[in-house]
């Protein structure tokens, strides 16, 4: 059974429930830590993590309007591919979904234990030394709970929830980017030479994209992607709301970076320097210390909203994510039924929420999960450029709504973008998350033996070119440059010319090991035969 609901979301709705993902806690810390990183120079990593995630989604709008069904970035490359290379990236970016539920929530708790209120003592407790506390821990579970029941009765709910706090949510960041901006901007932060401009040399502004919580920002295009099979004329409506979505998110970015650079004392920065300044509530901390309260209360205020916005869309992608898992016969069935009433996966919404619970529980840290969140998405994105150019040899005929004839040179390159992105994540936690993912691979062969649809000599003839391609990820992470916190036997940039020249290789391997004969082609074949009929 198909996840393809009734189509009740508006492009309206789609866009404003992908700007609710994409302003979420990212804006509220991800300007402070990108800085700590890259100085000043923060304000490249946000256009070059734009660049990167506006490469990504446009090898997914082609798929996801030729393929138009919900939890689609689960399937696509298990039609193409086959089995293995299927599971691997759908498990990928299931990690990294279900990872943003307690995100979001530690997100909202971080600003709550820094509220500088005398009533407000006893929220002090949540945080101690930057790590969630087991008293702050309760609370996150009581947000992930609430994000993961605003999704458990309709759509129609979640949706209406998302396009009333969207207009807030944006509203904020912008009013905060112009209160600092005119309260007191230091021109002279960003430095008088490019030295001071990129204090820690160029190798920081690439490390600060993954991170700093850069792509993690950026990564929320693809709930558009996910709840493709509930949008209106999703061969118009998907393309529009990822593009309006991730523009004015990329905006607002890196405006707020500019600002926060500009609103620190120069005096602090003198002494403390960007890596010192400790900002438990970056942008509250600033407001305050500018005398501006009443936008510090507002601030507070937003570190609910933000978060809470996003986490609620991400439980509805996490959790047709999942759903859609089931359809590639690797997880049990029970995950993705569909409740009758309300046409929503619960099972798979209870699921995430318990899975979330595990991951905070291990990872108390917003900086941390973020980077392993962006680490693993990455992963599941290096699949999409090579299974939109194997569809085309696969299905020259398909009905493509979105076809650019420049995508022969946009697929390797997003490949390749990825692949600096994923390394970018540094030593250890490149290798902890491909180990991670890989770590799924147990439950793969217990189904894989039960369905024996596919052979394992021809699942390892189209799956071989991924399983080396995160070996040789693995292995650069460690032998790479130290910028990158490796062993320095590749020194800075040549690590990045290796990576570009052997990625483009595994790219080209990739689209050759396309499998002409997957058992799932038929039903992608169905999918794109109803949308000839409305096109």
């Amino acid at each position: 059974m198909h996840i393809v609901q009734k189509r009740s979301i508006s492009l309206f709705s789609a866009t404003m429930l992908a700007l609710s993902s994409l302003i979420g806690s990212g804006w509220l810390f991800g300007s402070s830590e990108a800085a700590a990183v890259a100085g000043p120079a923060a304000v490249i990593s946000w256009i070059i993590g734009a660049v990167l995630i506006g490469i990504v989604a446009f090898n997914y709008i082609e798929l996801g309007v030729m393929l138009p069904e919900s939890g689609g970035m689960s399937r696509y490359s298990q039609y193409s591919h086959g089995p293995l290379v299927g599971f691997i990236a759908a498990w990928a970016n299931w990690l990294s979904l279900v990872a943003l539920i307690p995100i979001e929530a530690v997100a909202a708790v971080q600003y709550m234990s820094t509220w500088p209120w005398a009533w407000a003592n006893w929220t002090n407790s949540f945080m101690k030394n930057g790590t969630i506390t087991s008293q702050g821990l309760l609370v996150v579970f009581v947000f992930m709970g609430i994000f993961t029941l605003l999704n458990f009765w309709s759509v129609s709910l979640m949706t209406r929830f998302t396009n009333l706090i969207s207009v807030f949510k944006i509203a904020i960041p912008l009013l905060t980017i112009t209160l600092l901006m005119c309260a007191g901007f230091h021109v002279g932060n960003f430095g008088h030479s490019w030295a001071e401009f990129m204090p820690n040399g160029s190798s920081p502004v690439f490390e600060a994209t993954t991170v700093s919580g850069i792509i993690l920002s950026y990564n929320a295009f693809q709930t558009v992607i996910n709840i493709g099979g509930e949008i209106k004329h999703p061969q118009k409506n998907i393309f529009r709301a990822i593009t309006i979505s991730l523009t004015i998110a990329t905006i607002i970015y890196v405006m707020l970076q500019i600002a926060y650079i500009g609103a620190v004392s120069p005096a602090d920065l003198a002494k403390h320097g960007w890596a010192g300044l400790n900002f438990d509530s970056p942008f509250a901390d600033i407001a305050i210390l500018l005398g501006i309260h009443w936008l510090a209360v507002l601030l507070y205020m937003d570190a609910f909203v933000s978060p809470f916005g996003t986490g609620v869309s991400f439980a509805a992608t996490s959790g047709r994510a999942l759903a859609a898992m089931t359809l590639n016969r690797y997880l049990p069935k029970w995950l993705g039924k569909i409740d009758s009433t309300y046409g929503n996966p619960r099972f798979a919404y209870l699921a995430n929420f318990l899975v979330g619970a595990i991951l905070v529980g291990c990872f108390r840290d917003w900086s941390l999960l973020a980077s392993v969140m962006a680490t693993s998405t990455l992963i599941a994105y290096a699949t999409g450029p090579v299974t939109v150019m194997a569809f085309r040899k696969l299905r020259p005929n398909y009905t493509r709504p979105v076809k650019s004839k420049r995508m022969n040179i946009i697929a390797p390159v997003t490949f390749v973008f990825v692949s600096l992105a994923i390394y970018w994540a540094m030593w250890p936690t490149t290798v902890q998350v491909i180990l991670a993912v890989l770590l799924g691979l147990p439950i793969y062969l217990y189904y894989d033996l039960k369905n024996k649809q596919v052979s394992l000599k021809q699942q390892l003839h189209s799956g071989a070119w991924l399983l080396l391609y995160l070996a040789f990820i693995a292995v650069m992470s460690y032998i790479g440059s130290e910028g990158f916190n490796g062993q320095n036997y590749l020194k800075y940039p040549f690590d990045f010319i290796v990576i570009i020249v052997v990625s483009l290789g595994f790219y080209f391997w990739g689209v050759r090991s396309k499998m002409a004969f997957s058992p799932d082609l038929t039903a992608a074949d169905k999918l794109n035969a109803k949308l000839k009929k409305t096109t």
